[in-house]
């Protein structure tokens, strides 16, 4: 059983957390987020100096700085380019990280909107809208990303406006080489299998006087 030689706290205006720096008889010493720990083990004055810390309660200081040290990975990795909170993940686990620990850091930067699949997945489909893909692929290509259902459903809803899906239908039309003189059923059945609405595959045949 080791006890508690030294403590530091610093309140972390951004987040809201403070983050500690406990040193321990052994040697052993710890940095991490207080938002890591259980709620019991929050308080500074659970951390009193001279105070003998169980076997159970030094596996949490461990647990919590793990994740603190996955946290700053996560932000460096957020700070490079937007990512998905299921991608985070998957970098901590591959950079040796549990998967309590990862999940913890991704509940923790989500809830501080650091990571958030809904602003990813706008941003995402936004680049894409010349691309010459179509709604389908677009909204598969997400979900293999590991974004839920309700989260791409409103980013398309934001982003698939009739003037940005024309652009996507023109886009995926001439990358596609598709013509449709010959066969209009045909290729208005395309298009729509493909996801473009209705209303905006009028609104093309209109334009070159098909319909």
């Amino acid at each position: 059983m080791a006890v508690i030689e030294s403590f530091k706290i610093q309140s972390d205006l951004k987040s809201g957390s403070d983050i500690c720096r406990i040193g321990l008889s052994d040697g052993a010493m710890f940095s991490f987020n207080s938002c890591y720990l259980p709620e019991e083990y929050r308080d500074p004055v659970f951390w009193s100096l001279g105070r003998d810390l169980g076997p159970s309660e030094e596996d949490c200081c461990r647990f919590a700085a793990s994740c603190f040290r996955a946290e700053r990975q996560a932000l460096r990795l957020v700070g490079r380019a937007e990512q998905t909170s299921r991608g985070v993940f998957l970098k901590l686990l591959k950079r040796g990280f549990s998967d309590a620990c990862a999940r913890a850091v991704i509940d923790h930067l989500s809830g501080l909107d650091i990571v958030n699949d809904q602003r990813y997945a706008e941003l995402w489909l936004r680049s894409r809208l010349s691309r010459g893909s179509s709604p389908r692929r677009l909204l598969a290509s997400l979900r293999n990303r590991g974004i839920d259902r309700v989260s791409v459903q409103v980013a398309c809803k934001s982003v698939f406006t009739v003037e940005n899906e024309f652009a996507l239908l023109v886009s995926y039309i001439k990358k596609n080489h598709l013509e449709f003189e010959d066969d209009l059923h045909t290729f208005k059945f395309i298009l729509k299998r493909e996801g473009f609405s209705s209303i905006v595959l009028e609104n093309y045949l209109e334009n070159l006087g098909a319909e």
